[in-house]
């Protein structure tokens, strides 16, 4: 077997190893197991190919290839649309729908961690090809290891802290602290709220996480979390046992009334804790508020 097939087959190997590491299926239940992984697993599999010749392809001067390379990593974006159009089509059935802006999200990483394997299978092919074998397993591990910090993004601990609030009425009024939630008149509904409900307040550490928790889709997107991991006492046709988040408007912090089945404390703290900030939602507006004074002073 040629030097050059070795390097090609540790660049697939390893690329195929990152995106298997990069796949894991956690309390939100996608992907699901087995079809929806496997899908996954083959187009990491492609990617790692393709990033595994690209080097060799050069250096043999066929740039036919490098032109193939371009095509077929363009094809990724079917990934997102994939992804996206499952995802939406899943959602109209959902007790607490992501939302577009959490479906969005969650097709770009998909397509994003392909990349990171074509980059990986890269790095690892570039250092077997050029240095030597033991070269080359030492860049698939951090190819593996930048895939790891790459992988995920801010959460919501980052930006705000979580502190547990019990749900309360006034008169017919629901709150959660000072938060008005809804109005809830039956006696009813107003008990099975009191047995099952909890509340959460996020309190924002500064501009930046106000405005992330403003967001419509964000706000969707801890409530869709909570619901798969701790489940929710709810069925269709009940609107007042709806989760919802609202605002406090004087400080910007978020009040989100939920009716779990799972009434774990920790674990419903460590669910809101690792809702990713959504991208489309993020906002830097204290860097941009302290730039322009800088800018001004001067």
């Amino acid at each position: 077997m040629s030097e050059t097939t070795i390097a090609i087959l540790l660049g697939i190997g390893f690329g195929t190893g990152a995106r298997i590491y990069m796949l894991r299926t956690d309390y939100r239940s996608y992907p699901t197991y087995l079809h929806g992984r496997i899908i996954h697993i083959l187009a990491g599999f492609i990617a790692s190919a393709l990033g595994a010749v690209l080097l060799p392809a050069i250096v043999n001067q066929d740039y036919t290839a490098v032109t193939f390379f371009t095509v077929a990593a363009s094809q990724f974006r079917d990934v997102r649309n994939m992804e996206r159009n499952t995802l939406l089509n899943l959602d109209e059935n959902e007790i607490v729908p992501r939302g577009k802006t959490y479906i969005e999200g969650i097709a770009l990483v998909f397509e994003g961690r392909n990349y990171l394997v074509i980059l990986t299978a890269m790095l690892t092919t570039f250092s077997a090809y050029y240095i030597s074998y033991w070269a080359g397993l030492i860049g698939g591990c951090l190819g593996i290891f930048l895939c790891s910090r790459l992988m995920s993004g801010m959460k919501i601990r980052d930006i705000a802290d979580i502190k547990i609030v019990q749900p309360h009425f006034e008169d017919a009024g629901l709150y959660v602290g000072d938060v008005y939630i809804m109005n809830i008149g039956l006696p009813e509904r107003q008990k099975e709220i009191l047995t099952y409900g909890m509340g959460f307040m996020l309190i924002p550490h500064n501009l930046n996480g106000k405005v992330n928790l403003a967001n419509f889709g964000q706000r969707q997107a801890i409530l869709h979390d909570l619901y798969m991991g701790l489940g929710i006492y709810r069925d269709s046709g009940t609107p007042a046992l709806t989760p919802l988040a609202k605002r406090n408007m004087d400080t910007g912090a978020l009040a989100v009334f939920m009716l779990p089945r799972d009434h774990d404390e920790e674990w419903a703290r460590f669910v809101i804790g690792n809702v990713p900030v959504l991208e489309s939602a993020y906002r830097y507006m204290s860097s941009k508020k302290k730039n322009r004074l800088e800018n001004q002073g001067e």
